[in-house]
């Protein structure tokens, strides 16, 4: 018999959490989160509490939103909302390629030397 991995939070509030620590990244408010995709900002909020699940469409227009998978939001572990790291990706993934390996070399560079310091 196979045993089957039981999450830690019921898919609600796991997807919840990710949204809100995503838009919470972006410093988008729920108001910011829902003019974006097309909903009224309480249903931002439910989505966040757990209390509902955004429809297919509606969660591929969240992951489209703030530039991540599906899976990501769907994932059992969640960056915290200080996570630098998380922070970081996000603000890189609104520049174009361009710009976005000018800041990663950037800051390679920059650690590269603060580490031979």
């Amino acid at each position: 018999m196979v045993k089957k991995k039981h999450p830690g939070k019921p898919l609600a509030q796991r997807l919840g959490t990710q949204i809100a620590t995503l838009r919470k990244t972006k410093e988008w408010t729920q108001a910011d989160l829902a003019e974006r995709i097309g909903v009224e900002p309480e249903t931002i909020s439910r989505f966040e509490r757990g209390a509902t699940t955004p429809s297919l469409q509606t969660l591929e227009k969240i992951s489209h939103c703030l530039r991540v998978r599906i899976g990501e939001l769907l994932a059992e572990t969640s960056a915290q909302p200080d996570d630098q790291a998380t922070k970081i990706a996000a603000w890189l993934a609104e520049l174009e390629e361009p710009h976005r390996s000018f800041v990663v070399d950037l800051v390679k560079r920059t650690c590269d030397h603060l580490r031979s310091a």
